[in-house]
């Protein structure tokens, strides 16, 4: 059977993408060939990865999530920060954090996960920290390249882009090509609380 390499996300209004654009332009210099860029049509912010499941799933996912998100109000978050994961001298993620009403978007994310894991989805061992994806080091990446990279990061200033209001939340398919991931989305759940 056919499966679907699936997450749950909050897809970025075109503004928002602009903004990733522009910044993304000022880090990828060519002296980076080690880095893998995500390109900004494939940015979003990951709430929860499922991994791959079966197409019927699809409709017991929905059905799960639905109380989780109808319980929230829209809100709005901002883009601003740039950082990396795990650390400046050891990148191996390129990153910019997640600010405005968080709390309400950890409270998306924990109902997510819980409505989640009586389907088997296995809850999150980490504490879930918002942000979005700009890069990815390669496994063979040099020490002096990875501290290159931190060098580059905490050298470009990046002051935040357009707020965004969250009125839904996406389910989204990702098909791996050689030219990267293509996402597409199988849903969305409106947020209908207050």
């Amino acid at each position: 059977m056919e499966q679907i390499r699936a997450f749950i996300a909050i897809e970025l209004p075109d503004p928002v993408k602009a903004s990733l654009s522009s910044l993304e332009d000022r880090l990828r210099p060519a002296e980076h060939p080690y880095v893998k860029w995500v390109g900004t049509e494939g940015i979003h912010l990951t709430l929860k990865f499922l991994g791959n499941i079966a197409p019927d799933q699809v409709p017991r996912i929905i059905e799960a999530i639905a109380p989780a998100s109808q319980g929230l109000s829209p809100f709005e978050l901002q883009i601003g920060g740039l950082g990396v994961f795990p650390n400046l001298q050891r990148p191996r993620v390129i990153w910019v954090a997640v600010t405005g009403e968080v709390e309400q978007l950890i409270a998306l994310q924990r109902g997510i996960d819980q409505a989640l894991a009586p389907l088997g989805f296995p809850r999150e061992g980490r504490p879930f920290t918002p942000h979005l994806t700009l890069g990815r080091l390669r496994e063979r990446a040099s020490p002096g390249e990875r501290n290159s990279i931190g060098k580059l990061v905490m050298a470009t200033e990046f002051e935040g882009g357009p707020a965004m209001e969250v009125k839904e939340l996406s389910l989204m398919r990702s098909t791996l090509t050689p030219s990267g991931a293509i996402y597409s989305r199988l849903a969305s759940i409106e947020l209908t609380g207050g």
